[in-house]
């Protein structure tokens, strides 16, 4: 049992990282692609509300805030996730 949570958060944090990096690499990437709004809609519900690129902890203005936000907020989230996970694992294993 605790391995599965521990791979569920993985995971969680490991589409958290790729949402970012998605948005980091607005430019070159479709977001008409059906498998990048996945993952840009799932980083979106991974990151609690507490993470939100547009109302996360931290904000930014000007340029490339849309990115700044992303990186920042969902990488914060990623880390989170690591550690819960990783301490939920320790409670439940023997």
């Amino acid at each position: 049992m605790a391995q599965l949570v521990w791979l569920v958060c993985v995971i969680a944090a490991l589409i958290l990282a790729a949402g970012a990096l998605l948005i980091a690499l607005q430019d070159s990437v479709n977001r008409g692609n059906d498998l990048v709004q996945f993952v840009l809609d799932a980083a979106d519900k991974l990151d609690l509300g507490v993470f939100d690129r547009g109302n996360g902890v931290f904000g930014f203005d000007g340029k490339n805030a849309e990115t700044k936000d992303a990186l920042i907020n969902w990488g914060i989230a990623a880390v989170v996730w690591l550690v819960v996970g990783k301490i939920i694992d320790r409670v439940i294993r023997p």
